[in-house]
């Protein structure tokens, strides 16, 4: 055991720490939503042991992935109908196409009622998850994203006890922030929005992802993945975007509010 602590392992370690922090932000703002659908007294409980849940899970995925990588990449089902569509699937390619739909439907749901007429004050949504079943998304919807951070582990190191440790702190940082993000969305109403689109694109890049693994192509054109870099860089522009544009409406509102003032005065 001494000699597999060196030098070499604990900067992988490291690496791997920065790589789960980064890759877990979409999976950060998918807890956050999906806590809000059980009753807010039940809400903290149930994000930190979903993710807790997750944290065990995600290491047996990891030795079962170590163990049987091949078969993540083994074809095991085909559609094909020549000229229109074609696919080969494999059991990491469905997980993520089928994670990435999920997402899609999340964001849409959540959206769609943002904007009904009974939710404008903020009632119209009944709590229509359980506990249980709030947890339980949140460990499988983990599960789905974990699957690009272990692959990338792989990548980086065969040493399996730098990959669950990696898996438990980034697991124990995952549980700050979201509590972290979750008020800030509560506080800042504003912004679930911007965090429902920005879920709605992970969705998008997940189903790309999928796409791609599968060899799935349209009329003879091959879907691509949506690269980490152009996820990002969406990511930003929206953030600036949100920005300006809330900062723009406060000096509306200033602005109308002074021509009311004024207005007042002169009549007076």
């Amino acid at each position: 055991m001494v000699e597999l602590i060196n030098l070499e392992n604990l900067f992988t370690l490291a690496m791997l720490i920065f790589l789960q922090a980064v890759l877990g932000f979409d999976n950060l703002l998918y807890i956050s939503i999906e806590s809000k659908r059980v009753a807010p007294q039940s809400q903290a409980m149930v994000r930190r042991l979903g993710i807790g849940l997750a944290i065990v899970l995600r290491i047996i995925l990891l030795f079962v992935v170590v163990k049987a990588i091949d078969a993540f990449g083994q074809p095991f089902a085909g559609l094909h109908i020549p000229g229109v569509v074609e696919a080969s699937f494999t059991i990491h390619s469905l997980i993520v196409l089928l994670g990435g739909g999920f997402i899609i439907y999340t964001a849409m749901k959540e959206i769609y009622h943002m904007l009904s007429v009974e939710d404008l004050e903020g009632h119209g949504e009944k709590r229509g998850r359980s506990v249980a079943g709030a947890i339980g998304w949140i460990v499988a919807m983990n599960l789905v994203f974990s699957f690009d951070s272990i692959l990338s582990a792989l990548a980086l190191t065969d040493v399996f006890w730098v990959m669950a440790a990696a898996i438990v702190i980034s697991g124990v940082m995952m549980i700050v922030m979201a509590d972290q993000v979750s008020v800030f969305l509560q506080k800042n109403r504003m912004y679930e929005v911007l965090g429902l689109f920005v879920l709605l694109i992970v969705g998008v890049m997940l189903v790309s992802e999928g796409g791609h693994l599968a060899h799935l192509t349209f009329f003879g054109f091959p879907v691509e993945p949506m690269a980490k870099t152009t996820f990002y860089f969406v990511l930003a522009v929206l953030v600036v975007v949100e920005i300006v544009q809330s900062r723009y409406q406060r000096k509306i509102l200033a602005q109308k509010h002074a021509e009311i003032e004024a207005g007042g005065k002169a009549a007076a």
